[in-house]
């Protein structure tokens, strides 16, 4: 757009100088008559000065919002009754989200679900389909490669099933264009503890874990298991993704410890966590067992091996 401006802004100066060429008349008049004739032409460039700083050939509006830049990845396996109206919520929004589903062969079909969206939203929904069950941190390093090789600058993590509201994802997105963060996170434990529908005993589990992973790691990240991210790209493309270690729910926090060691500037955005009302939860003791003790592993490696 911005060349296309250029270009017509040229064209009228040299055919307006072209034309007062012609004229046989006095210095004084030659030269008003020319900045008269260019006027249009000097506007343009004006108004191109003016758009370059708020970025807007970047495809980033002056409200510093970016647009078509920002891609959403959604893991999935048994998500069918959720999966439509989450895809329908997302690409509401004026923000320009794109769409990424990273389906594990669910037996309920929620890829094909994911196929119609494609067809009706080809430059916005998209679908990596695996053979299985291979992991929701397998999953997720998948989808943030095939977003780093498109260019897309903010990636961001989201639960299909509404625990994290569709909402928020504008939240998230401001606090990295307009406050410099690298990575913002939808916490549920920055101002008190804002979860609804859980049992007493899945709460207290959740926020000792996080007390727990602070005091071995000293990372200072009040909800260190959550699962609502924003990751500007340049900390994605910094972390060496073949050292991140876990594969279950555990990933999260490794991602997180991983950005922090790296010295990313992260902030927690105050989120309310709400239940799903659709589906299965997928947690389990093994990821309970596998977050306990792997933190130590993590910590130790963490001493001698950079992620970078």
């Amino acid at each position: 757009m911005k060349e296309l401006l250029f270009g017509a802004a040229n064209v009228l100066i040299y055919f307006n100088f072209a034309r007062t060429s012609e004229k046989k008349i006095n210095p004084f008049y030659y030269l008003t008559d020319l900045l008269h004739n260019n006027f249009i032409s000097l506007i343009i460039y004006l108004f191109i000065f003016e758009c370059q700083n708020c970025n807007i050939f970047a495809e980033v509006s002056c409200n510093n919002t970016i647009l078509i830049k920002s891609i959403v990845i959604i893991p999935t396996y048994n998500e069918r009754e959720n999966i439509e109206r989450m895809v329908e919520t997302v690409l509401s929004y004026p923000d320009g989200f794109h769409l990424l589903v990273i389906d594990d062969n669910s037996p309920d079909n929620t890829a094909e679900v994911i196929k119609y969206y494609g067809q009706k939203f080809p430059d916005k929904v998209f679908l990596i389909q695996r053979s299985g069950k291979l992991g929701l941190g397998t999953a997720y390093i998948a989808g943030f490669r095939w977003a780093l090789d498109r260019g897309y600058e903010f990636i961001f993590e989201m639960d299909a099933d509404f625990s994290h509201s569709p909402a928020d994802l504008t939240r998230l997105l401001n606090a990295c264009t307009n406050d410099g963060v690298d990575l913002a996170i939808g916490s549920r434990y920055i101002s008190g503890v804002n979860v609804v529908n859980w049992p007493i005993g899945r709460i207290l589990m959740s926020y000792c874990a996080s007390m727990y992973v602070r005091f071995i790691t000293r990372m200072p990240v009040r909800d260190t298991t959550a699962g609502f991210k924003c990751y500007r790209s340049k900390v994605l493309k910094t972390i060496n993704l073949d050292k991140i270690r876990f594969k279950g729910y555990a990933f999260q926090i490794e991602m997180k410890f991983a950005a922090w060691s790296l010295g990313f500037n992260i902030k927690e955005i105050p989120i309310i966590f709400t239940e799903r009302k659709l589906g299965e939860s997928k947690m389990s003791g093994g990821i309970f067992n596998e977050a306990v003790w792997g933190v130590i592993r993590m910590k130790i490696r963490s001493l001698y091996n950079s992620y970078n």
